[in-house]
């Protein structure tokens, strides 16, 4: 069995969304195999069409949110009672996912090759990590700023940036008075 076949076989993780009104989300995912999908500038403005959309569709704040070269994070608060963040990372998932294989078709792309999973029942593309990623609950305003500067921080650790908050989009919500 090669390492292909080896990962196709292992149960697929399950996270566990807890859709508690009054929570925020922070929401982990990952591009295929950790590729750095989310380099390109063309990729990244689907995603944020993608985000954009899904908040007028579900309701959600924004209160952080950085887009790596092979993860996203975000920390999103539902403004309804019932959201369901499973449908949420869906509608954000699958639009960017199809816009950029459909790109990748078009122009004939050997890069195509590094998407393709083949196994005994079907061949398909991906382009996202499988599975929903991490979703942490944040119910509390320390944890919630501890997540912000996390978030915001991302791109310095990793040398991206030479000083947070370079290239981001910080939104002026009063986000802290959500908890009270």
């Amino acid at each position: 069995m090669d390492s292909a076949d080896f990962l196709e076989a292992l149960p697929r993780k399950r996270v566990r969304h807890f859709d508690l009104p009054g929570d925020a989300h922070f929401l982990t995912f990952s591009c295929f195999h950790r590729l750095p999908l989310l380099s390109k500038d063309r990729t990244r403005k689907w995603l944020v069409q993608a985000i954009a959309d899904a908040r007028m569709k579900h309701v959600f704040d924004l209160w952080a949110w950085v887009i790596m070269p092979e993860h996203v994070h975000l920390l999103i608060y539902p403004r309804e009672i019932i959201c369901k963040v499973s449908e949420v990372l869906a509608d954000i998932k699958r639009p960017v996912a199809q816009r950029a294989i459909a790109y990748l078709v078009s122009r004939r792309s050997s890069f195509l090759n590094r998407l393709t999973v083949r196994n005994a029942k079907r061949t398909y593309r991906r382009f996202w990590q499988a599975g929903p990623g991490q979703d942490h609950n944040i119910y509390d305003p320390d944890t919630a700023h501890r997540v912000v500067e996390y978030i915001h921080c991302n791109p310095l650790r990793r040398g991206l940036v030479s000083r947070a908050g370079l290239v981001l989009q910080i939104g002026m919500v009063d986000w802290t008075s959500r908890f009270v």
